[in-house]
């Protein structure tokens, strides 16, 4: 199939590189435009941009795709399907009627459940077992088109939103070149979204990763899973950030207030929560370089009975 490929980051590329393996003529590729990095401003292309110019694919960087000279750019390259993936801009109608099979997009979630943009870290915020892809034939609305084609993986207990994203990078990359040879053979059918099982994804900002020791350890190693490596989830400890980067909860025999040191062991720390309490494994302390608890007690001495956050 002849195919236009939108996407940005890092997640898109899994499904650029699945469809030239798979043998699509890929058309040309549509990205944000190269972004200013660093204390020099130095302007960074996407990630698909670098990709596409490996293989030597012609890409446009719109400022904005839904303006008219945008649209007519398109139009140039012939396409049976336009396939999207985490692009970062919303499309016109006039853009999703361009190509005969319309548009396609890579939604990192099993919808009708987790629309937009941030639904990787939501489903480990959240504690889900299961995620998955989404293949949607795209309408107007917010991730709200028919779904076409579904792969679904669970979410394992070490997952954190870097290794989910990566498994979800390659499973999007299997579930579009599977749903294209459906596609073209006629095989590929709709099924409406029940909106009453949808939920929304918003956007990650860094003051989710602040930790309440009030709430379950449970429930906050959820929280730290979905949040790194960014933005990370963090507390206070003697006036410091104390970044957590990896903890699991367990039991709590003895009773203590929500953020209490109640133990220190050779490799790690358990800190009281509302219910059980989490056992600190990986920390990075404010100016300090990111470390296994074994190697930050050897600098720190903690107390039992110190309090954080």
């Amino acid at each position: 199939m002849k195919v236009v490929f939108m996407g940005t980051p890092d997640f898109a590329v899994g499904a650029l590189e699945a469809l030239i393996q798979a043998g699509h003529e890929i058309t040309a590729v549509v990205t944000q435009p190269d972004k200013p990095k660093g204390r020099s401003d130095k302007l960074v292309p996407p990630p698909v941009k670098e990709c596409a110019l490996q293989h030597g694919i012609p890409v446009l960087q719109p400022m904005k795709i839904k303006t008219p000279e945008a649209i007519e750019a398109l139009r140039q390259y012939p396409a049976d399907v336009y396939v999207v993936a985490a692009f970062g801009q919303i499309l016109s109608q006039e853009i999703l009627d361009i190509p005969p099979y319309g548009c396609l997009n890579i939604h990192a979630s099993l919808l009708p459940k987790y629309r937009g943009a941030s639904p990787i870290q939501h489903v480990l915020i959240d504690g889900e077992q299961e995620t998955g892809v989404t293949i949607m034939q795209m309408d107007a609305g917010l991730d709200t088109g028919d779904m076409l084609y579904r792969k679904v993986i669970p979410i394992e207990a070490e997952d954190t939103f870097e290794t989910l994203h990566d498994k979800l990078m390659r499973l999007g990359g299997e579930a579009i070149t599977e749903a294209l040879a459906l596609l073209a053979e006629g095989k590929l059918t709709g099924e409406k979204q029940d909106d009453a099982k949808s939920c929304y994804a918003p956007l990650i900002r860094k003051e989710l990763g602040k930790l309440d020791f009030g709430k379950p350890a449970a429930a906050l190693d959820c929280l730290i899973r979905g949040v790194t490596p960014w933005p990370s989830a963090y507390t206070l400890y003697r006036g410091k950030q104390l970044k957590i980067w990896r903890a699991k909860p367990v039991e709590l025999t003895e009773s203590a207030a929500p953020g209490t040191i109640v133990r220190v062991e050779k490799d790690a720390f358990l800190v009281a929560c509302a219910d059980g309490a989490l056992q600190v494994l990986e920390v990075q302390l404010e100016g300090k370089k990111r470390m296994p608890v074994r190697d930050f007690l050897l600098g720190v001495r903690l107390c039992v009975g110190e309090v954080l956050g």
